[in-house]
């Protein structure tokens, strides 16, 4: 198969590409800047504008047995400002917008088959003690605003009889995920502890059961619509802090209070106090985690 990802420069997507080759795919990475990432050997790199209607990227997309989009600004790398909250949600719905017209300008027997579109677990929100899975409704949050229209834009390919998957991803932990290496650092320099009053439920994926979702979704013709991609082993967040500081032999003790936060990074506290208990239906649709256990993927991401 040949699979064309979508801002694949960044750490899922290297994963991606990767886990593809491995699996003898043909894997080409859509990319706005020459200068990003490196990826790995064998992965074609292509610019792309998605403001530019024609081009090589276009190109890419004929023939191509799957489009994985992941192209979009980071959520955690700069302070939430109006304009950055701009940027966010715009880069999202810019990048998914030109693909799914780029997608509809193709003949019908040259369309790819299937779009599996990034989204976020932020989609449902702030939920308290609710339980939530697939088929729960949106939440009220900027990011869940965000993730809302990000998958409407997506689904506009569904018209076009491209199957669509919509995949609101977790937390991502890995050696080199920068958002799980910027949760661990406190641990390593003693100052780690609960977020908040560290009730609010933990979700979080391994990265490689989450190229292993990716692999199901795009393998299982069945496979439509939302798939939560978060492991099994839900805790909160509390918990979470202690078994990070077991994992790192550190103290877990030193706590961040809520008001602290919000005083040091606005809305994007958000990302730290807000809380989902939401399960998936991977398990229904026969995935089998590889490192569903919270100790083991610390572990395996340490």
């Amino acid at each position: 198969m040949r699979v064309v990802i979508a801002g694949g420069t960044g750490f899922i997507g290297r994963h991606l590409s990767a886990g593809l080759l491995a699996n003898g795919d043909e894997v080409i990475v859509l990319s706005r800047s020459a200068t990003a990432d490196p990826v790995p050997v064998g992965v074609r790199v292509v610019l792309w504008d998605p403001a530019a209607e024609v081009g090589a990227w276009s190109s890419a997309l004929q023939g191509a047995g799957a489009v994985i989009n992941l192209a979009g600004t980071s959520i955690g790398s700069r302070r939430w400002t109006r304009r950055r909250m701009d940027q966010i949600l715009a880069s999202r719905l810019r990048g998914t917008r030109a693909i799914v017209k780029a997608m509809g300008r193709l003949p019908a027997a040259d369309r790819p088959p299937v779009l599996l579109n990034a989204s976020g677990i932020d989609y449902y929100g702030d939920r308290g003690e609710e339980m939530v899975n697939e088929q729960s409704g949106a939440g009220g949050s900027f990011l869940a605003h965000v993730c809302q229209q990000w998958e409407a834009a997506a689904l506009e390919a569904e018209p076009l009889g491209t199957r669509v998957v919509l995949m609101r991803t977790a937390l991502v932990f890995g050696r080199e995920a920068a958002a799980f290496r910027l949760m661990v650092l406190p641990f390593r320099t003693f100052a780690g502890g609960p977020l908040g009053n560290g009730s609010q439920w933990f979700t979080w994926i391994q990265i490689e059961d989450l190229v292993g979702l990716y692999r199901l979704a795009l393998d299982r013709e069945a496979v439509r619509g939302p798939l939560n991609a978060v492991a099994p082993d839900l805790r909160r967040q509390r918990q979470v802090a202690a078994e990070i500081g077991r994992a790192l032999h550190r103290p877990s003790v030193v706590p961040a209070p809520a008001p602290l936060l919000r005083l040091a990074l606005g809305k994007q506290a958000d990302l730290l106090l807000h809380g989902r208990r939401a399960n998936s239906r991977a398990a229904e649709l026969g995935y089998q985690f590889r490192l569903g256990d919270l100790p083991a993927a610390l572990q395996g991401s340490l």
